[in-house]
């Protein structure tokens, strides 16, 4: 049975924005030097403590990005045993998310084994009682009956595996219909929003760090308005819309955060940008170029472009083919738009 779900016109054109930027954010980082690299690597490490922060404030937990850093570096924090466990707990998890599969129902009790351990008896195990959810003494949501968990989880995997959805759109549906279920006594808002990372890093490998946890934690109000009006609609689209949203505003925040390393482009290249419309053939672009020695494009026009990821194939699995077409990258269209400014 598949999730009853609306793809509205508003979902369509947040995956359509997402999309883009996703391919921004790997255009400029294929196109980075070795300081790129390392900087990269720092924002990773600074986005995934604050991913943990926000995920474990969501749930109470007074942490500060700082304090967390400090765990992580294996220091003494004075804070509540409790709150250093569940920090402790969270790193460990998040530093094994290649580990996991997002498809497979055992590594998401393995994954709540770790995410609890010293937290809660039954970790790494479905709950076996009701469970109301509560807000200010009122019950918002009354959870199915346990012995409906098993089933329900096993037809959620089935249809995350099989759909044909967009990642982007699997990733939200699981995270509602998983809070719905509410499969655990414990730590389902965590696990929620860590499995939601879990599917989209498997579409590209930036969601695996990126803190999207902490915009949820600044609309807790928006994250769990969202979640009851899906409930009462029967119909996760505006619990989609939201975090859609929220994951379009953390790509936004990492492309500002993140230096952004223009390649040196030579005048070789720049001219093979500037004539390049739409996607052309090798023979075209010789032609508008001027040029007569296939071998020398290749060398200086070509291939440059290709290795800064300026420009890409239309058909990469097959680069000798005559049918070969090339294209300008999103990171193309930035440096062209440069160069034509200061021409």
């Amino acid at each position: 049975m598949n999730p009853p779900f609306t793809i509205t016109s508003q979902i369509l054109s947040l995956v359509a924005e997402i999309s883009e930027k996703v391919g921004n954010i790997k255009a400029f980082q294929q196109s980075g030097g070795t300081d790129h690299k390392r900087d990269d690597l720092r924002l990773r490490r600074i986005n995934q403590i604050r991913t943990i922060q926000g995920s474990l404030a969501i749930e109470g937990n007074t942490l500060s990005e700082e304090q967390i850093t400090a765990i992580l570096g294996g220091k003494t924090v004075i804070a509540p045993l409790k709150e250093v466990q569940e920090a402790r707990n969270a790193l460990k998890v998040y530093g094994q998310m290649e580990r996991w599969r997002f498809a497979a129902r055992d590594d998401l009790l393995r994954a709540h084994k770790e995410l609890m351990l010293g937290l809660l008896d039954s970790a790494g195990q479905y709950r076996s009682s009701g469970v109301g959810i509560m807000k200010n003494e009122e019950v918002i949501h009354l959870t199915p009956p346990a012995d409906m968990v098993p089933t329900l989880m096993a037809n959620l995997f089935s249809w995350l595996r099989d759909s044909e959805a967009h990642p982007l759109i699997k990733s939200c549906v699981f995270h509602y219909e998983f809070e719905f279920i509410h499969p655990f006594a414990d730590g389902n808002g965590r696990m929620g929003r860590l499995w939601q990372s879990l599917i989209l890093s498997d579409w590209h490998e930036i969601f695996a760090y990126l803190p999207v946890e902490s915009l949820v934690y600044q609309y807790q109000s928006e994250y769990y308005r969202a979640l009851n009006e899906s409930t009462n609609q029967a119909d996760s689209a505006p619990f989609i819309s939201l975090m859609l949203g929220l994951v379009l505003n953390s790509l936004q925040a990492f492309i500002d955060d993140t230096p952004q390393v223009t390649p040196q482009v030579t005048p070789q290249v720049g001219k093979l940008l500037m004539v390049i419309r739409g996607e052309m053939l090798g023979k075209e672009l010789l032609a508008l170029l001027g040029l007569r020695d296939r071998r020398s494009f290749v060398r200086l026009y070509q291939e440059p472009a290709l290795a800064t990821g300026l420009v890409e194939m239309t058909l990469p699995e097959k680069p000798t083919s005559r049918l070969q077409r090339y294209r300008l990258t999103l990171l193309g269209h930035e440096v062209l738009r440069t160069i034509s400014c200061q021409g």
